[in-house]
């Protein structure tokens, strides 16, 4: 068993960047993939970016390329999304998920989420 939970939501202005947290707690964090997801009002889960358990591979979905970074601590057992250059297309919950393997698509443990908000 793994708990997850997010932090570092927010209201912020477009062109404003926000770090959001994964902390998490039980089995070890290093034994896991990372990924985060987001969802708007209205629309399904969105695949965001993902890291592998060393965190020596990331892969990222080409709405946030060159926008968002993830990354992750495991000495701290936290993983990180910066999020910089905002946009209102970017307002959703975001919560972020673990899973032995690296993907776009299935995670076995998930966070409640965080909800960041991007206004124009």
């Amino acid at each position: 068993q793994v708990q997850l939970v997010e932090s570092g939501g927010g209201l912020v202005q477009a062109g404003d960047s926000l770090r959001l947290s994964c902390a998490a707690s039980g089995r070890s964090f290093s034994s896991y993939a990372m990924g985060w997801f987001r969802q708007a009002p209205g629309k399904g889960r969105e695949f965001v970016a993902a890291i592998t358990r060393s965190g020596g591979g990331t892969d990222y979905a080409d709405s946030v390329k060159g926008r968002f970074t993830i990354s992750r601590d495991n000495a701290k057992n936290t993983g990180y999304l910066q999020m910089n250059s905002l946009n209102p297309e970017d307002t959703a919950v975001y919560s972020c998920a673990v899973d032995p393997f690296m993907c776009r698509h299935y995670y076995h443990y998930w966070g409640q989420g965080t909800q960041v908000t991007v206004s124009s």
